[in-house]
């Protein structure tokens, strides 16, 4: 294999990597781990419940391409409960969300020269569609009674 072509490998091997370590969430366990259970049975709390016990921390962010901030808490909030079912947790204590910096923008440059008697200019434009994303953090836990589901709004 050539250089350019070898170099070109790795490039693509290395963006590939970093997008799926900003896509991952991350946990560090703090408590008694269980065997692992349905995500659909995973509970998000935002207060928290009576006699809960933690089993570990967790981090997350949004995919680097998901829009609209309801699509972005979906996303996180998606992944903390598959990765508390992971650890046995029957609940997900939401602690708190943060937005990523950058994200979308237009950049535009220009230029003049002159050089050997001949003048050139140029004239460029970059656009950055990336939206930013959402962090967030939380606790896997466990319920050991957990209080029914409430009703849907207009039940």
């Amino acid at each position: 294999m050539n250089a350019p072509a070898s170099l070109l490998k790795l490039t693509t091997v290395a963006a590939a990597a970093l997008l799926l370590a900003a896509c991952a969430t991350s946990h560090l366990v703090t408590g008694r781990v269980r065997p692992p259970i349905d995500p659909a049975q995973v509970r998000v709390y935002y207060t928290p419940p009576v006699g809960f016990e933690e089993i570990a921390r967790l981090d997350t962010a949004s995919g680097p391409f998901t829009y609209g901030e309801q699509n972005k808490m979906n996303s996180v909030l998606a992944k903390m409960r598959k990765e508390a079912a992971k650890l046995g947790a029957n609940g997900v204590l939401l602690v708190g969300t943060d937005d990523g910096y950058g994200g979308g923008g237009v950049n535009v440059g220009g230029g003049y020269g002159r050089g050997g008697g001949r003048s050139f200019s140029s004239v460029g434009v970059g656009v950055d569609i990336s939206p930013r994303q959402k962090y967030a953090h939380g606790l896997a836990i466990h319920v050991p009674n957990p209080p029914p589901p409430a009703p849907a709004p207009g039940n």
